[in-house]
């Protein structure tokens, strides 16, 4: 479960969350969307412990994330948009890094870092060093350690940056079935026709406020509009776009 009452983040002169309150409940995937510099960001790093809020109030599998961030640390699951590993270390060593931090028994550490590369598909490369791999295979190892404690919330931050279609499917369905498990999912992506298609609600956000929540059908409804691209551009004021590029197209045929 994460919930969040009245959240507030500033700095400095600028408002980044002003009084964002939602709830995500087991079980579900809520898909969390905003136009770049809405607080989508600023809202992970709260729940994750890396940031304290000005004011308001977030809780993570119950556990206040301001009076006991370690013990939500324990609970959650978390893939960064941009994502660094230590690239010195391999696949292998890495997860078994994390299940050390997690203080997870060495055996149990290791033999769920085995199920977890095996199903990524980084089987063949566990044993080298991660500065030899692409994008998409430290993406995997990344997913691989969130999971690896078997955390009860999951905060995944543009999960499919770098993965080839074959993966994408695969985390996709990952996340579906940990849901039914009965695990939080807050997945936060810019590609709306994933979130249309995965996510059971939807939270949308500019500016650091609430601007909508409910179902995919829910804002198809309220919006009047067709598709999630349409009414997200709606919400925040991104319609005209065919317009502004046929513009732009015009000029550059001159």
């Amino acid at each position: 479960m994460i919930e969040t009452t009245e959240l507030t983040r500033v700095f400095g002169t600028t408002v980044a969350l002003d009084r964002l309150s939602f709830r995500a409940e087991p079980g579900e995937i809520l898909g969390f969307l905003g136009p770049n510099g809405a607080g989508k960001s600023t809202t992970v790093r709260i729940l994750t412990g890396m940031i304290r809020p000005t004011s308001g109030r977030a809780l993570v599998a119950g556990i206040d994330v301001v009076e006991n961030p370690i013990e939500v640390k324990r609970r959650i699951g978390y893939v960064p948009e941009s994502g660094a590993v230590y690239e010195t270390l391999s696949g292998d060593e890495y997860l078994e890094l994390v299940g050390a931090l997690h203080s997870l028994d060495r055996r149990v550490a290791r033999a769920r870092a085995d199920e977890l590369l095996s199903l990524v598909g980084l089987g063949e490369e566990r044993r080298q060093q991660m500065s030899t791999y692409s994008k998409g295979m430290k993406q995997k190892v990344l997913i691989a350690a969130a999971l690896l404690h078997r955390p009860e919330v999951l905060l995944f931050d543009e999960p499919l940056n770098g993965l080839d279609a074959n993966a994408s499917l695969l985390v996709k369905e990952l996340l579906r079935g940990l849901a039914a498990q009965g695990r939080t999912v807050l997945f936060c992506s810019h590609i709306l026709e994933v979130v249309e298609r995965m996510c059971t609600r939807i939270l949308v956000i500019s500016h650091g406020r609430k601007l909508a929540e409910g179902t995919p059908e829910d804002l198809l409804s309220d919006t009047g509009t067709a598709s999630l691209d349409l009414a997200f551009a709606r919400l925040t004021g991104g319609e005209g776009a065919a317009e502004r590029t046929a513009d732009f197209l015009s000029s550059m045929g001159e």
